[in-house]
């Protein structure tokens, strides 16, 4: 079973030299649940009449997360 968040999306390692010397800055990225309430919440809004004030955006976010997190659930069943 991953993390309740998905775990980690997009992390990078970005490496520089500075003054002849090699370092390396670690970024996390964001969370996959909520990459994935970003992409619900876009396909929302794609669903959405333009000028539209159809949903309040609190309810919005609420259900871009409800997706999100059955999204994830989904991936974490066994055997499917």
């Amino acid at each position: 079973m991953s993390k309740p968040d998905g775990g980690l999306a997009f992390p990078a390692t970005i490496e520089e030299m500075i003054d002849g010397e090699t370092r390396q800055e670690h970024y996390p990225g964001m969370t996959l649940r909520d990459w994935m309430a970003g992409q619900a919440l876009a396909g929302i809004f794609a669903s959405c009449p333009p000028n539209a004030d159809w949903m309040p955006a609190d309810k919005q976010a609420i259900m871009a997360y409800k997706y999100a997190d059955a999204m994830i659930a989904e991936r974490d069943k066994d055997g499917d």
